[in-house]
Parts: C-alpha cells; structure tokens; sequence
C-alpha cells in the first residue's frame, strides 16, 4: 500500500477538529510561543519604563512595534521560531532571539541585552502557561460549560412539574419530578463553575533558584521582590513569592481537580440520561439522515451520551494525572513538567468534545409524559413509606394504638406489587384518625412527590 499523506495522531486535531475550535488558539506550540514573547517584550518594557540600568523609555510608537510582535504573532514568526530552534535546541532562547532581531529590525540594539534580562527559562514559562491556561479556561471552556448549565436550567424549569417515579438502588422509589432531577445536577455544577471561576493563576518571576541572586548582584539597590510582583499582577496574573527555579503549579492541581470534578458530574448526568432513555422514560428524537445501526433500521442509539461518557472519562484521566505530577518536581527542578504541560490541551480538549456531544444530546430527546405515567400508576406499594410516616404521627398525636407501623407497611409490600383498590382497603382499616385516612385515600403515586417542583426555584434565575 502506498503511504498516507500525513495526517493528525489525536482526533482531536482530525475528525473532532470543529468541537475543539478555540482552544488551539492558546494551548497550542504556537500559543504558547506567543505568550512567551508577550511576556519577554513586556519584561522589556518594564524595565526601560523604569529607566533601569541606564536605559531610556522608549516612545509610544517604538513600544507599540515591539508590542506588535505578540499582537500579529503568526506563521512568520512560527517558522522562525522553528528555524532558530533547530539551531538552539531549547524553545525558549528561541524566542529571546526572535525578540532580539525584532529589536534590531526596529533599531532598538541599545536595549537588546534587556531582552530575557536576570531571567530562567521558567520565568517565562510559568507566565506564558499561566496567561494562556487561563485564556483558555475562560474564554473558551468555561463558556461551553455555563451553556450545559443553562440548558440544564431550562429543562428543569420546563418540567418541574413532570412526575417521574424515583430508582434508589435501581428499585422504585418515592417519586420525584423530572425537572428537580435535573436541577440537582444544576446546583452541583454552579458550584464547581463558582470555584473555577475563583481559580487564583500564579506566576514567579526570581531567577534561576527563586532568590533573585541575578538581581541583586546587578543592582542590590532595586527591591526586586515588589518589581516581581507589579510585572507579574500586571500581566493580570497572581504574584507567587516564594518558589524554586519553577513555579510550583499547585493552582494548576487545583483547577484541574475542580475540571475533573466538572467532568464526573456531566458524566453521572450522562449515565443517568442514558438510563432514561433505556427505561423509555426520554425518547430520542430522529435526526434527519441519521443512522442508528448499521443492520438495525429502528434503532436510534445515544451516542451523544456514549460518545462524551467516554471523553469525559478520558479527560479526567489526564487532568487527575496533570495534577498529581506537576505538584512534584525534584529539588530545585526537573523537566517531567516540560512535556507534561503540553498536554493540557488535550486533556481539556476531551472535556470540550464532551460537552459539544452532551450539548447536542440534551437538545435531541423528549419527555415520554406517558410512560412515566404509567410506571408511577404500576408501583402503588411506593406509598407505604407515606402511610407508615403518617402513622407514627397518628400515634404520636394520640390518634393510634398500632404498634410498629413500619413493620406492618413492610409485610403489606416488601417485594410484591399492590394496587391502589388493595392499598385503599389497608388505609380504612387502619386505626387512624379520619383526616389522615381521608388525607392518604386522595394520594396517588403520581402526586406523591412532595416539594419537588417548589425545589427548582432553587436554581431559577
């Protein structure tokens, strides 16, 4: 067979390329090449605003074409970056020399020694990682999922007062409704979209071993630890004080914890969607041109659910791994963070393939109103949690000589259907009083679900 032309490794660069969109914009080679010249041009240009070292400010029209090299960052600069690479062999001297010929192209050599000034490679990494993990996460991730959450909500509104009957350990259960269902998982993932939000993203910026011994033997005069911290909360970043060599990447554990968090709950609203849906209690609807099978015509397969169960699954796989190696690196510093941190696109684009696929999913289905129907009206042995709980008040209230109404409710339905003529009979000859047995004659399964309709307020805007 001849060769292929070349083609992607990951799907994600291939056949899920178009759910993916927006996340190579920075968490690509080439995003985050960007970063690093933003950050070393904008080191640059703190320094001479400053007027460190003998240097001048430069003019507004100088400090935008420097600017410029970041701002229209694109195949110019990656292919040079590719070329001086070759010839370094270390990505982020590449960049320093990119700055530097931009500043001799500019007529600027008076302040190239500037360029990557007192600086360790991670200085620059750690802010480039940080601006472009967060530009990431905000722009680009978080947004897709408020959209899950949003229609989430609306589906809970729109069927709060849908009864369903409940499944606790896969048994009948009290009943519920469809919409509170769905507004548990809404509360749950505003919770976890709030401690996202919150995230804190870090930068160092000290030197070789954190101490800022460069600096100092430059210049001891200058209070280098406040320098770090305007240059680095300039940026928009927080300002970590006290590292190694690298910055110690325990906010990126902790975000990719809360992400992965994210991603079990969506997947536990997938398995449970999916169960419906078996249960016949959702019905997918036909997507024109669809194929279900390819043998079985009728069928219509949840693959929407199928396909993000299995790249949520994925994702957290690499988020948990992220987190748990990049808070490790050996004394003063290792490189395992250096690869690693290459996939943190990939690991957050399978959460954004997910979410494309459960988007799709939750706008494919419908609410089968009738057979849940009839599943509540098949299981009237449901009501004797309700008929033993009104008993012990009854007998509490002096209304009632039964003793154990538990045990008495237990023998009448453990493991065996009842209908509502039996359950009726059983209501009258209790020893009651009449409004409660009034009270429990008039209870169906269908209008046994207590507040759960009021409870979707909980999350309603």
């Amino acid at each position: 067979m001849s060769p292929l032309p070349e083609q992607p490794l990951s799907p994600l660069d291939g056949r899920y390329k178009a759910s993916v969109t927006g996340l190579g914009e920075f968490l690509s080679e080439a995003g985050l090449n960007r970063a690093r010249v933003h950050v070393e041009v904008e080191w640059l240009l703190y320094l001479t605003d400053h007027e460190l070292f003998g240097s001048r400010r430069l003019t507004l029209e100088e400090a935008r074409s420097l600017r410029a090299l970041a701002a229209d960052f694109g195949q110019p600069e990656i292919d040079e970056l590719a070329t001086l690479e070759a010839t370094t062999r270390h990505d982020v001297k590449a960049v320093e020399y990119l700055v530097r010929h931009k500043l001799a192209d500019l007529g600027l050599n008076e302040v190239a020694e500037l360029t990557h000034f007192a600086c360790t490679s991670e200085d620059i990494n750690n802010l480039s990682y940080a601006l472009t993990i967060g530009s990431a996460v905000r722009e680009v991730w978080l947004p897709r999922f408020a959209a899950i959450i949003e229609k989430l909500r609306e589906l809970s509104v729109e069927h709060r007062d849908v009864p369903m009957l409940a499944h606790t350990h896969g048994q009948p259960a009290t009943p519920t409704t469809v919409g509170k269902e769905f507004a548990v998982f809404v509360y749950r993932l505003e919770r976890i979209l709030a401690q996202i939000e919150a995230t804190e993203y870090l930068g160092k910026f000290s030197g070789a071993t954190g101490t800022f011994a460069a600096h100092v033997a430059a210049d001891a005069g200058q209070d280098w630890p406040a320098i770090s911290r305007e240059f680095v909360t300039g940026l928009g970043l927080d300002w970590n004080p006290l590292t190694t060599q690298i910055e110690s990447h325990d906010w990126q554990a902790e975000l990719y914890q809360r992400m992965s968090h994210a991603n079990r709950v969506l997947h536990n609203l997938c398995t449970d969607i999916w169960t419906y849906i078996s249960m016949g209690y959702f019905t997918q609807i036909p997507q024109a041109g669809a194929t279900g099978s390819s043998t079985m015509p009728h069928k219509i397969n949840p693959i929407r659910f199928e396909n993000a169960e299995a790249n949520l699954e994925l994702s957290s796989a690499l988020l948990e791994s992220l987190s748990q190696t990049l808070v490790t690196s050996r004394l003063q510093r290792d490189l395992t963070d250096s690869t690693t941190q290459r996939n943190v696109g990939v690991a957050i684009g399978h959460s954004m393939l997910a979410m494309d696929n459960l988007g799709r999913g939750l706008g494919e289905f419908s609410i089968d109103t009738e057979t849940l129907a009839a599943d509540l009206d098949g299981n009237w042995e449901i009501l004797g949690e309700a008929i033993q709980t009104v008993i012990r008040a009854e007998i509490t209230a002096g209304r009632s000589s039964i003793v154990d109404p538990y045990a008495m409710l237990k023998e009448l339905t453990r493991g065996r259907r009842i209908g509502q003529t039996e359950l009726v009979e059983f209501i009258d000859a209790l020893d009651i009083g009449q409004d409660a047995k009034d009270r429990l004659r008039t209870l169906t399964p269908a209008g046994y679900a207590g507040l759960a309709s009021a409870l979707v307020g909980f999350i309603e805007k």
